[in-house]
This record gives structure tokens, sequence and C-alpha cells, in this order.
């Protein structure tokens, strides 16, 4: 019979040793003081950057209908988690700043424990487990939000919450009951401030616990591209390969792909976003796979390109060494202190000198370069942020500053270095370049002395490729 599915993916708050799905089992899933400890600590540093006595409101994603009685996969929202380490929709963390004598207090607002719904749904904390298990000071039932909201927010100097998101009419309806007392002298917050800012700014710099769960998730990402490429074969179907992708993931514990993976054969690889996944390669094709995993709430994001018969032809092999040395030369501009934009700019300059020297592109390297002329075979940038977002929060200018200059790198940020170059068909482009794309790409954390690649388990050099690829 038809049922309605949560598959809720447990993250490191709620994963026991050698049973990740216990709570689907009935079971308490308990937290450990070290997995839980990171949410409190943020918890703190946001709450210390707040006014005294203000409050900071922030949900957690809704479940999305798919069709019928049926749910898309939950997954909850990256924001929220981040504080409070707690995966079930439904559920809403206020946090209290401290102001005098009245110390800070962080509130988890979550549904109520149900024996009944956990016989179709699995396993819910309830407030009193998830208060003890997630270090919340307080934790009601979600029912009760609208009302204590009404009092949270009596004389207080300032609300936190997402601006411009949907909680924007609900706010409204809270504020609205605080006025209502305005006879009795109570008075609502004075202002409103966005609170996104103030995490995406905590969220681009990764303490020690999130470096290592998304270098696990890089590692397990690397494999399923070591096991795609090894699989691939003379008329493999783009699908095919994309199931190789998914089984690696789930076998080594990652809960989903971070994003919907790319897997292009032939001439598909000249299309950026590529999703269909449906066609079937031919001898000669390259196939650029774009693929990677979330693991515990975190991305990872790993493109390699490699010839589906095991050896690239000189035409590709040209072309692939170039975009591995443009990678190479924006690695070289990743340190702290150095601006974010100078890997785009390294790559860039690299790309532009090989298209004039594979005769893609005519004139100098100053004028392909001042005239974009490059575009044509490379339209995007050199990388993101990455982290629980494959596509991360953060700002990539410094926007204190009036001119707005790239911000400078630090220790603890995560950003992909993902050079490339897509060869379509074109007058006075040589054909033995057409429907050639490629595109390298790793996923770099930023260290106090430079730079490490977290995905360098993935192989890249043709060299590498090549003895992997072959089927002796």
């Amino acid at each position: 019979m038809a049922q309605r599915r949560h598959c809720v993916a447990a993250g490191p708050a709620e994963r026991t040793a050698g049973s990740a799905g216990a709570g689907r089992q009935g079971r308490a899933v308990m937290a450990t003081a070290t997995s839980i400890a990171p949410h409190i600590a943020r918890r703190a540093r946001l709450l210390a950057q707040m006014q005294a006595g203000a409050v900071a409101v922030l949900p957690t994603a809704p479940e999305v209908a798919r069709n019928s009685d049926s749910d898309y996969p939950y997954r909850h929202d990256s924001y929220f988690y981040y504080l409070t380490g707690f995966t079930e929709p439904e559920a809403v963390v206020v946090l209290v700043a401290a102001q005098g004598e009245a110390p800070a207090r962080a509130i988890l607002f979550c549904r109520q424990k149900n024996l009944d719904r956990e016989i179709w749904d699995g396993y819910r904390y309830g407030p009193e487990a998830a208060r003890d298990t997630f270090g919340f000071d307080e934790a009601y039932a979600i029912e009760t939000l609208d009302e204590q909201m009404a009092t949270l927010l009596s004389n207080v100097p300032a609300l936190y919450y997402p601006l411009g998101s949907k909680l924007d009419a609900r706010v409204a309806d809270w504020l609205s009951a605080v006025r209502a007392k305005a006879r009795t002298g109570v008075t609502p917050p004075a202002s409103t401030v966005d609170l996104l800012p103030l995490l995406d700014e905590m969220r681009l710099l990764k303490d020690d616990s999130e470096q290592v769960t998304m270098q696990r998730a890089a590692d397990i990402s690397a494999a399923a591209h070591i096991r795609a490429m090894r699989a691939a074969r003379v008329g493999v179907h783009e699908y095919e390969l994309e199931a190789e992708l998914l089984y690696e993931f789930r076998r080594n514990g990652a809960q989903a792909p971070a994003y919907t993976s790319i897997v292009a054969a032939g001439a598909n690889a000249c299309v950026l976003h590529y999703s269909a996944n449906n066609a079937q390669s031919r001898d000669g094709d390259l196939v650029l796979i774009d693929a990677g995993c979330e693991l515990d709430g975190y991305a990872s994001d790993i493109t390699r390109t490699f010839p589906v018969n095991g050896k690239f032809t000189e035409p590709q092999k040209r072309l692939y060494d170039l975009v591995l040395s443009a990678q190479a030369a924006a690695l070289q501009a990743i340190a702290p202190g150095l601006p974010y934009a100078g890997a785009h700019e390294a790559a860039v300059k690299v790309l532009a000198q090989g298209m004039l020297d594979l005769g893609l592109l005519t004139g100098t390297l100053e004028e392909v370069i001042a005239n974009k002329t490059y575009l044509q075979f490379y339209m995007h940038g050199t990388g993101h942020w990455l982290g629980m977002d494959v596509h991360d929060v953060g700002q990539y200018r410094d926007v204190t500053q009036a001119d707005k200059p790239s911000r400078t790198l630090q220790a603890g940020m995560v950003v992909t270095v993902e050079p490339g170059i897509y060869v379509r068909p074109a007058e006075g482009v040589p054909e033995e370049y057409w429907n050639i794309g490629i595109r390298i790409e790793d996923d770099v954390l930023v260290t106090a002395s430079g730079y490490t690649i977290l995905s360098a388990r993935a192989p890249k050099t043709v060299a590498e490729i090549e003895a992997l690829m072959r089927h002796d």
C-alpha cells in the first residue's frame, strides 16, 4: 500500500556506531556530547553577536509533497541544522541573548512524542528527549510556538530572523499579538535584523568537526568516481555510470547525492548543467562526471573527465592537459591572505594562452583576456564556496569596502577549483576539437600554510586515468 515517507537523513548528532538507521526501528538514537558540542558552540557564538536581550528565530525546512500520499525525501534546512544538529521536520529554534542578570537561552520547538506515528514514520524525539540530547535549555511542542512567541517577543530590543522568507507572515502575526498588549505596557521589538548574513559568515569558516566530515565526504565521492571509471566501456549508458556513483555513495554511508549528478558523454559534456544522463556512449567519447555525495549534512563536489574506451586521443589529451595546467595555476593562488578571485584569474590566463596555442582563438593574450573572447570556450567561474550546501553561503567580495574587492581567503574556508574547456562546433574552430568538453574539479581546504586537496584520491592526470581504466 502507499505510505507517507519522511526518510529523515541522520546527521552526526543522530547516528550510533553500526546503526545509522536505528531510529527507524523504533530505538532512540542518542547524540554524544562530542557530536553535539559544535552545535552548542555555534549557538553561543551567534548569541554573542546579537544585541543584548534580542531574540533570534529560525525554522527548519518544511516537508514537500511529491505526489498523492508521498513526500520527497526530507532534508533539513542547512542553517537550522548548523545550529541544532536536529534533523526532524516541523521544528524551530529560538535563541534569547543574555541581558543583565538574565542568562542566554536556547529553546527548541519540535514535534511531540507520538508512538502511533512512530509506527508509520519512525522514531521522533519529542521535546524532553530533544532538549537533553541536543543541549537545549528548554524545549516545547511545536504547537505552542505561536502562543509562546507572543511572550518571547515582548519588551525585547530586536528580532533576528531570515528577512524576506516564508516566516515573514508568521512574524507579522507574532508582532501583532505583542502590540495587542500595548495597554499593559508591553512593546514589540524596535527593530528586525536579517539573521542569515551572520550565519553566512560563521558557516564560511569550517571548524574541525566540519573539516573531518568534509574530508570523509570527499573520500567517498572520490571512490565513486574511481568506480565509474572502472565500469566505463564503449556503449555504456550515462545512467549506468550514474548508478555506479549512487551505489558507492550509499554503501559508504552517505545519505544522498549533494546535487543532481552530471554524467555527460561526448557532446553532452559541452552542456554545463547537463542532467538527462540517458545517452549511450560511443567509441572515442570523453565522459564528464560532476558528482558528489552529501554526508551528515555536508557536500562534496568533484568533476573528472575520462575517455570511455580508456585511452585519450591526441586532441583530447592536449585539451585535457591544458585544463589540468589551469587548475595547477589556480591552486597556486590559494593561501590565507590571497584574494578569492586570484584562482580564477590564474586559470583564465593559462586557458587563454592555451586557446591561442591550439588555434582556438587568434590575437594576443592581452586582447583575449581584455575582450573576454575566451568565454566562447570557458564561460564559468573557477570555483565556489563548499560546505553544507554545494554552492555554499558567504560573500565573495568584501562588502565592507566601497569598491567591494574580492575578499581574502582565510584558513578554514573550503572552495572548489574547477577550470574547464568546452568546444562546440563553430566556424574557424579546428574540427579535431569539436564536441570535446572537459572539466577538472577538486574540493580544496584553505589551511594556515596554504591548502589541502580534500578530493586528492580521485585520479586526474592522463597517466593515472589511463592506468586505472586499463583492462588487462
